[in-house]
Protein backbone atom coordinates (compact mmCIF):
# COMPACT_ATOMS: atom_id res chain seq x y z
CA UNK A 1 0.00 0.00 0.00
CA UNK A 2 1.57 3.43 -1.23
CA UNK A 3 0.35 6.25 1.11
CA UNK A 4 1.11 9.99 -0.21
CA UNK A 5 1.40 12.87 2.13
CA UNK A 6 1.07 16.45 0.66
CA UNK A 7 2.75 19.22 2.64
CA UNK A 8 0.43 22.94 2.29
CA UNK A 9 2.88 24.26 4.55
CA UNK A 10 4.51 27.07 4.45
CA UNK A 11 8.29 27.44 5.31
CA UNK A 12 8.45 27.71 8.86
CA UNK A 13 4.99 26.45 9.69
CA UNK A 14 6.45 24.53 12.90
CA UNK A 15 2.72 23.45 13.57
CA UNK A 16 2.28 21.93 10.45
CA UNK A 17 5.92 20.24 10.27
CA UNK A 18 4.24 18.57 14.01
CA UNK A 19 1.73 17.53 12.55
CA UNK A 20 3.49 16.15 8.79
CA UNK A 21 5.71 14.56 11.63
CA UNK A 22 2.82 12.17 13.31
CA UNK A 23 0.94 11.47 10.09
CA UNK A 24 3.91 10.16 8.75
CA UNK A 25 5.50 8.60 12.01
CA UNK A 26 1.44 7.02 11.98
CA UNK A 27 1.48 5.42 8.64
CA UNK A 28 4.82 3.67 9.45
CA UNK A 29 3.30 -0.42 9.98
CA UNK A 30 0.25 0.73 8.11
CA UNK A 31 1.29 1.13 4.66
CA UNK A 32 4.53 -0.09 2.29
CA UNK A 33 5.48 3.36 0.81
CA UNK A 34 5.12 6.90 2.25
CA UNK A 35 6.13 9.79 -0.22
CA UNK A 36 6.00 13.23 0.70
CA UNK A 37 5.50 15.94 -1.14
CA UNK A 38 5.90 19.61 -0.72
CA UNK A 39 4.07 21.66 -3.06
CA UNK A 40 6.01 24.99 -1.82
CA UNK A 41 9.38 23.38 -2.58
CA UNK A 42 8.08 22.80 -6.96
CA UNK A 43 7.61 24.45 -9.63
CA UNK A 44 3.89 24.88 -9.96
CA UNK A 45 1.90 27.23 -12.17
CA UNK A 46 -1.49 27.87 -11.21
CA UNK A 47 -4.72 26.60 -13.32
CA UNK A 48 -5.53 27.98 -16.05
CA UNK A 49 -9.02 27.25 -16.22
CA UNK A 50 -8.40 26.19 -20.11
CA UNK A 51 -9.65 22.78 -19.54
CA UNK A 52 -7.16 21.43 -21.88
CA UNK A 53 -7.03 18.55 -19.18
CA UNK A 54 -10.19 17.52 -20.45
CA UNK A 55 -9.94 18.40 -24.30
CA UNK A 56 -6.45 18.39 -25.74
CA UNK A 57 -4.82 16.50 -23.53
CA UNK A 58 -7.44 14.04 -21.71
CA UNK A 59 -6.28 13.33 -18.38
CA UNK A 60 -3.01 15.65 -18.39
CA UNK A 61 -2.76 19.11 -17.87
CA UNK A 62 -1.89 21.02 -20.71
CA UNK A 63 0.62 23.43 -17.86
CA UNK A 64 4.39 21.31 -17.79
CA UNK A 65 5.72 22.00 -14.44
CA UNK A 66 6.08 19.70 -11.62
CA UNK A 67 2.42 18.87 -10.93
CA UNK A 68 2.49 16.58 -13.90
CA UNK A 69 4.66 14.81 -11.57
CA UNK A 70 2.18 14.71 -8.36
CA UNK A 71 -0.87 13.95 -10.16
CA UNK A 72 0.89 10.76 -11.23
CA UNK A 73 1.88 9.76 -7.75
CA UNK A 74 -1.89 10.87 -6.34
CA UNK A 75 -3.10 8.55 -9.07
CA UNK A 76 -0.93 5.66 -8.38
CA UNK A 77 -1.69 5.93 -4.37
CA UNK A 78 -3.92 3.84 -2.27
CA UNK A 79 -4.39 6.74 0.52
CA UNK A 80 -3.84 10.80 -0.19
CA UNK A 81 -3.02 12.63 3.05
CA UNK A 82 -3.86 16.64 2.71
CA UNK A 83 -1.91 17.77 5.83
CA UNK A 84 -2.56 21.96 5.69
CA UNK A 85 -3.02 24.68 8.13
CA UNK A 86 -6.29 25.69 8.26
CA UNK A 87 -6.42 29.28 6.13
CA UNK A 88 -9.79 30.44 6.73
CA UNK A 89 -11.31 27.30 7.22
CA UNK A 90 -9.86 26.50 3.78
CA UNK A 91 -6.59 25.08 2.41
CA UNK A 92 -3.16 26.50 2.51
CA UNK A 93 -2.96 28.16 -0.80
CA UNK A 94 0.07 26.27 -1.33
CA UNK A 95 -1.62 23.02 -1.29
CA UNK A 96 -4.96 24.59 -3.02
CA UNK A 97 -3.19 24.98 -6.03
CA UNK A 98 -1.82 22.07 -6.75
CA UNK A 99 -5.17 20.41 -5.59
CA UNK A 100 -6.89 22.23 -8.55
CA UNK A 101 -4.35 20.58 -10.74
CA UNK A 102 -4.86 17.39 -9.28
CA UNK A 103 -8.51 17.15 -9.46
CA UNK A 104 -9.02 18.79 -13.32
CA UNK A 105 -6.43 15.93 -14.19
CA UNK A 106 -8.39 13.03 -12.42
CA UNK A 107 -12.21 14.10 -13.21
CA UNK A 108 -14.04 13.75 -16.54
CA UNK A 109 -16.04 16.23 -18.03
CA UNK A 110 -19.23 14.39 -17.99
CA UNK A 111 -21.64 14.65 -15.00
CA UNK A 112 -23.45 12.00 -12.95
CA UNK A 113 -25.71 11.76 -9.90
CA UNK A 114 -23.94 10.83 -6.78
CA UNK A 115 -26.32 11.28 -3.37
CA UNK A 116 -28.52 12.71 -5.40
CA UNK A 117 -26.42 15.60 -6.70
CA UNK A 118 -24.69 16.33 -9.82
CA UNK A 119 -20.98 16.14 -9.94
CA UNK A 120 -18.38 15.07 -12.62
CA UNK A 121 -17.23 11.04 -13.24
CA UNK A 122 -14.09 9.92 -12.12
CA UNK A 123 -11.47 9.57 -15.05
CA UNK A 124 -10.16 6.31 -13.40
CA UNK A 125 -11.66 3.41 -11.79
CA UNK A 126 -9.86 3.34 -9.18
CA UNK A 127 -9.52 6.59 -6.43
CA UNK A 128 -7.50 6.90 -3.44
CA UNK A 129 -8.89 7.31 0.11
CA UNK A 130 -7.81 10.46 0.92
CA UNK A 131 -8.12 12.53 4.67
CA UNK A 132 -7.63 15.96 5.52
CA UNK A 133 -5.30 16.39 8.54
CA UNK A 134 -5.37 20.70 9.61
CA UNK A 135 -3.85 22.51 11.60
CA UNK A 136 -4.45 25.72 13.81
CA UNK A 137 -2.61 27.74 16.66
CA UNK A 138 -5.68 27.62 18.89
CA UNK A 139 -9.58 25.80 18.66
CA UNK A 140 -11.46 28.43 15.98
CA UNK A 141 -15.04 26.55 16.02
CA UNK A 142 -15.96 28.53 12.97
CA UNK A 143 -12.77 27.93 10.64
CA UNK A 144 -12.85 24.28 12.01
CA UNK A 145 -16.60 23.57 11.01
CA UNK A 146 -15.64 24.94 7.18
CA UNK A 147 -12.35 23.18 7.18
CA UNK A 148 -14.68 20.10 7.73
CA UNK A 149 -17.14 20.98 5.08
CA UNK A 150 -15.01 21.73 2.49
CA UNK A 151 -12.80 18.00 3.11
CA UNK A 152 -15.86 16.32 2.81
CA UNK A 153 -17.11 18.02 -0.01
CA UNK A 154 -13.79 17.45 -1.80
CA UNK A 155 -14.85 13.44 -1.16
CA UNK A 156 -18.20 13.90 -2.21
CA UNK A 157 -16.87 14.94 -5.36
CA UNK A 158 -14.52 11.47 -5.55
CA UNK A 159 -17.48 9.68 -4.95
CA UNK A 160 -16.38 8.56 -1.07
CA UNK A 161 -15.90 10.05 2.07
CA UNK A 162 -13.05 11.82 3.00
CA UNK A 163 -12.17 12.02 7.09
CA UNK A 164 -10.81 14.87 8.84
CA UNK A 165 -8.75 15.68 11.65
CA UNK A 166 -7.71 18.89 13.22
CA UNK A 167 -5.11 20.18 15.10
CA UNK A 168 -5.39 23.08 17.48
CA UNK A 169 -2.83 24.07 18.90
CA UNK A 170 -0.98 20.58 19.39
CA UNK A 171 3.19 21.42 19.44
CA UNK A 172 4.49 17.79 20.00
CA UNK A 173 4.86 15.38 18.08
CA UNK A 174 3.37 12.28 20.33
CA UNK A 175 0.04 14.18 20.54
CA UNK A 176 0.08 14.70 16.61
CA UNK A 177 0.50 11.05 16.12
CA UNK A 178 -1.87 10.38 18.33
CA UNK A 179 -4.57 12.20 16.39
CA UNK A 180 -3.08 10.89 13.21
CA UNK A 181 -3.56 7.24 14.18
CA UNK A 182 -7.43 8.32 15.35
CA UNK A 183 -8.06 9.52 11.84
CA UNK A 184 -6.34 7.24 9.81
CA UNK A 185 -8.42 4.67 11.94
CA UNK A 186 -11.39 5.84 11.46
CA UNK A 187 -10.63 5.99 7.67
CA UNK A 188 -10.01 2.28 7.50
CA UNK A 189 -6.43 2.32 7.24
CA UNK A 190 -5.44 -0.54 9.43
CA UNK A 191 -1.98 -2.00 10.52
Amino acid sequence: MKALVLDGSREGDALTAVAVLGMTSALAGRVDVVELVKPRELAIAPCAGCFGCWTRTPGECVIKDDARDVVGSYVGSDLVVYVTPVTFGGYSSELKKLLDRIILSVLDPRFTVVGGEVHHRLRYRRFPKTVGFGTLPSPDPEAERLFAGLVARNGINAHQRFDVEILAGVTDPVSARRSAERLLDRAGVSA
